[in-house]
């Protein structure tokens, strides 16, 4: 009775319905044009119908212009409308259904979506659009735009129920012709798509429809003993992501509460569960959801509940000892890493400078033992206590460079030492008029001071030779403009501990650290495929990118994405200036400009990507982990993110650009900066879309701070008693990258005098180091055991040319240039060495 009422009702509602004359006649022609082809039928046992889902909607808009929508050229489609009785626009005294695509063919219904392994339903689906009109209120708050679930406030009205009633016997209609669409196949536009779509809403009677036959339900005992259950001890996020994914769900596991899990929980309470929405993984939805699984995924089940009762049990995880210096070890080597080769056992190597230098003996039962520095026997107490430590000075035993550690005759047999060589400290020896390391570094004083003259507005410059600071200077101006361009009447003096905007000397003071830390700490591996860490970054080609593929600049990606701008390349849907929306963006939507390896193309999307990695390994936001586990270690202070909000003061900043991020008033953005910046990242992309902290530029900085990250670089991983990494990962970091040798993991080499504009025509091959945007270069010289780190404000001066071609004239000057000024460096340390 049903199919044939609905053949009466074919095509839109609101023309003159197709009649079966019609389409009797149809059919005859098309046979008679067919009639010469002869076509036997030989029936085949392997096929499956194509049609796998029933997907409910709501409209939204009344039927009127849900007609307009669904039937008119350029708009939606789906297979079924079914009105509602109290719509005005519908002038029908009985409720009709309204087939608009046949369901063989593939109506427009669906969009981008998944459900048990496929995607695009379009292709697999019948769609029925039931005429429903929530009363939705959007946001006005940009940062919730890319929340479905927040973005809206909702009232939900009933559905007609003599609408539903229509829905049931029309849904039994399609499930009886359609076998493969079982209970879990009934689902909702939510389901399928939970972070763009919200119907059929949470007053849906799903529940009405299962006790009809249509679709999937759990059962409240068994929801109730799961509930039990969860109360005391709640799955991980992880768990309860491959719940949802089990059951259906297009979610990745993450092990984070992200907005796509959210707004896939909401989605998933709307349908089962509507009476307790809250988008969280909470005892009763868990429960809902393995009870559910019990019925009708038991086979996954299993598996979900064996990993549920492992994770219950503690969790014992290997411990990282950390080392209390660059030799931090117990003496005579254990038996089980013992060579052959007896010569090689209880020996170890260590940097030092000549007169510097101590060591450490715990004792740990040992009376005795004899200690060698290079080759020479030092003295310490005859008899030793265990349980004791001994300090001694190395001074008159060590020189500069690889210094040699032998144990001998630890005493009694099968006794033990521990010891500690801590890295070496630097040396502050740049006032010290009587150092004969002391250089003059005249012509490199006259250059800079001469740019100064001529308008450069100031810099800061340390060097380091040897484990001594031997230059530390500042010179101009910290801040030469007020607000509006004018000049100052008393500019601001450059000091030496004035604070910078490194730039893109982020990447490796910060992103670059914390990654070699995470390799030594054995948490990360790089060349693993970032998706192994990151598993929502998928998609694409993304599964195939490797962490040092991003490292080398080699993964894809263009120079930037402006998140910051409407304006930018790819688009007003890649705006964005709320950080959780930007890294979302990063994650799944970016697109690779060229293919993996294709070439290195420098981009700051890259280390965007490596600053989220350091996030999902360690569970704290980058600033906060590279601050607690790195800079404060090293008793740094002045080394941070967003410093502004970290007790920092402007006056303690050099200035960047003078009028915000306008360039001179020829751009323009929401929220555009237009005062000058001081102690406010520069770069748009990491103050506007990452909220100050980003893997590619946000650090802040001094001479002297740097100089210590210099040379625990020099030091080989380490600095005093604090050791970050191993020489061998620092050597993996630094070492030529396939294809470019200028690049290394991250950082950028000399590579023979291939970069001379950056490292200068001197440096050696193996020197590596970065430069940053704002005005900033380094160069760590391992050959040489040199640092030098030069910070400007170049970016602080008027800029010139019109409003497509204009240029900073801070950048004309040899001083904003770098490779001019490292090369005087270099003639005065290699000239007089």
């Amino acid at each position: 009775m049903l199919v044939s009422f609905i053949k009466t009702k074919l095509s839109s509602p609101t023309k003159k319905p197709i009649t079966i004359t019609t389409l009797m006649a149809t059919c005859l022609l098309f046979l008679s044009s067919c009639s010469s082809l002869s076509i036997e039928e030989l029936p085949s046992e392997n096929y499956s119908k194509r049609i796998k889902f029933l997907v409910m909607h709501y409209t939204a808009i009344n039927y009127e212009r849900s007609v307009t929508a669904l039937v008119e050229k350029g708009g939606v489609s789906s297979h079924y409308l079914l009105p509602e009785r109290l719509d005005s626009t519908y002038d029908h005294s009985d409720l009709n259904i309204y087939r608009l695509v046949d369901e063989q063919d593939r109506a427009w219904h669906a969009g981008s979506s998944y459900w048990q392994g496929r995607r695009d339903l379009n292709d697999h689906s019948i769609g029925i659009e039931i005429v429903n009109i929530p009363e939705c209120k959007r946001t006005e708050n940009m940062a919730l735009i890319s929340r479905s679930s927040d973005s809206r406030n909702c009232l939900f009205p009933d559905f007609d129920p003599e609408q539903i009633q229509l829905l049931i016997a029309l849904s039994k209609d399609i499930l009886a012709r359609n076998p493969d669409i079982g209970p879990t196949q009934v689902v909702g536009h939510a389901d399928i798509a939970p972070t763009r779509k919200t119907d059929p809403g949470p007053r849906f009677p799903w529940y009405q429809l299962y006790k009809a036959g249509i679709g999937a339900w759990y059962e409240k005992s068994d929801m109730d003993e799961y509930w039990q259950i969860f109360q005391r001890d709640l799955p991980n996020v992880g768990l309860v992501q491959k719940a949802l994914n089990s059951y259906g769900y297009g979610i990745t596991e993450t092990g984070i509460l992200d907005n796509n899990t959210i707004d896939t929980l909401t989605a998933f309470q709307m349908h089962f569960i509507p009476w307790h929405i809250n988008g969280k993984a909470d005892a009763k939805t868990v429960a809902t959801l393995f009870a559910l699984l019990k019925k009708y995924k038991a086979n996954k089940l299993e598996a979900l509940w064996q990993r549920y009762q492992l994770e219950l049990q503690p969790k014992i995880e290997p411990v990282y000892r950390v080392k209390r210096g660059q030799i931090d070890r117990v003496f005579p080597d254990a038996e089980e890493i013992r060579s052959k080769r007896e010569l090689v056992n209880d020996r170890a190597i260590f940097k030092a400078y000549k007169g510097r230098g101590e060591i450490i003996i715990d004792s740990i039962d040992a009376t005795s033992a004899d200690i060698f520095i290079n080759g020479q026997k030092i003295s310490i107490a005859s008899t030793m206590t265990a349980g004791n430590r001994y300090k001694y000075s190395l001074a008159r035993r060590t020189k500069n460079g690889n210094n040699t550690l032998r144990v001998e005759n630890v005493m009694p047999e099968g006794a033990s030492i521990n010891i500690v060589i801590p890295y070496p400290k630097l040396v502050d020896k740049s006032m010290d008029k009587s150092a004969t390391a002391l250089k003059s570094f005249s012509a490199v004083d006259k250059q800079i001071t001469d740019d100064i003259e001529q308008g450069f507005p100031g810099a800061a410059l340390l060097v380091i030779k040897d484990g001594n600071i031997i230059k530390h200077q500042a010179y101009g101006y910290a801040r030469k403009f007020a607000d509006g361009g004018e000049l100052l009447a008393q500019p601001v003096k450059m000091q030496k501990n004035t604070i910078f905007d490194i730039a893109s000397n982020t990447k490796m003071f910060a992103t670059n650290f914390a990654l070699m830390t995470l390799v030594e700490e054995g948490r990360l591996d790089v060349t693993k495929p970032l998706s192994y860490y990151l598993p929502d970054y998928d998609g694409g080609g993304r599964e195939s990118r490797l962490v040092k593929d991003f490292l080398t600049h080699t993964a894809g990606y263009a120079p930037q994405v402006r998140f910051f701008t409407k304006e930018n390349k790819l688009g007003a849907s890649f705006y964005s200036q709320n950080h959780k929306k930007t890294k979302q963006l990063i994650l799944n939507n970016v697109p690779f400009v060229v293919g993996r390896n294709a070439k290195h193309m420098y981009s700051d999307t890259d280390f965007m990507l490596l600053g989220m990695l350091i996030e999902r390994i360690t569970g704290q936001a980058l600033d906060a982990y590279v601050e607690q586990h790195i800079y404060q270690q090293l008793g740094l202070t002045d080394t941070l993110f967003n410093p502004l909000d970290k007790g920092k003061y402007k006056q303690q900043f050099a200035a960047t650009e003078v009028h915000g991020t306008t360039r001179g008033g020829r751009v323009d953005f929401n929220n555009v900066r237009e005062y000058v910046l001081q102690g406010e990242v520069h770069d748009e992309k990491a103050y506007h879309s990452f909220s100050g902290v980003a893997g590619h530029a946000g650090l802040f900085s001094t001479t002297l701070e740097i100089g210590v990250l210099m040379q625990t670089l020099l030091n080989g991983g380490g600095y005093g008693d604090k050791h970050f990494f191993d020489r061998r990962i620092l050597d993996q970091f630094t070492k030529p990258a396939d294809g470019n040798g200028s690049f290394g993991l991250g950082w950028r080499r000399s590579n023979n005098g291939a970069l001379k504009w950056h490292f200068g025509p001197y440096a050696s091959a193996y020197a590596y180091g970065h430069t940053g945007w704002t005005g900033t270069v380094t160069v760590i010289d391992p050959e040489h055991d040199l640092a030098i780190v030069l910070l400007t404000n170049a970016r602080h001066t008027l800029i010139e040319g019109d409003d497509k071609h204009y240029s900073f004239k801070g950048k004309e000057f040899e001083t904003g240039k770098y490779g001019s000024i490292i090369s005087l460096i270099y003639e005065e340390i290699l000239n007089t060495m």
